[in-house]
């Protein structure tokens, strides 16, 4: 179970996050998670929205370049100690993590992340076998 995450590409300077965010905004597309990664020239956007086609078709027609990405989100207990028990799963089961990034919804005492994983299978065999519980495209639009 993935969930599709646009990286786009857009140039380091004042405005460009602002006109990104209205393009989304004036499509009534919803953020579920932005991380931002900068360059002194551009920066990646990755971005985890409420309905990943739609957005695909709006930022591709306004003229980004980006790409889609499968990730993973997962759900843990928000309390010490969660994040490392992630990372033991997946460094018992050789997973390497290429990024991860966090994100926060209204329910309570729930932390989600966004694992990016050199291997997307195994990293849910291993994941679902350990009970951490993966979150859905469906559940992400619906939050």
């Amino acid at each position: 179970m993935t969930v599709q995450q646009l990286s786009v590409f857009v140039e380091n300077k004042p405005g460009q996050l602002a006109e990104f965010c209205k393009l989304l905004r004036e499509n009534q597309i919803d953020m579920r998670a932005l991380s931002i990664a900068e360059t002194k020239d551009f920066g990646i956007l990755r971005v985890i929205v409420d309905d990943s086609y739609r957005a695909a078709c709006v930022i591709k027609d306004a003229g980004y370049v980006f790409s889609m990405t499968k990730t993973i989100a997962i759900a843990v207990p928000d309390e010490p100690g969660s994040l490392y028990r992630i990372l033991d799963i997946l460094k018992d089961a050789d997973i390497n993590l290429e990024y991860t990034y966090a994100f926060i919804t209204r329910k309570k005492d729930t932390a989600y992340m966004i694992l990016r994983v050199a291997d997307n299978e195994k990293a849910i065999e291993a994941l679902t076998n350990n009970g951490v519980h993966l979150v859905s495209q469906e559940e992400l639009s619906e939050m």
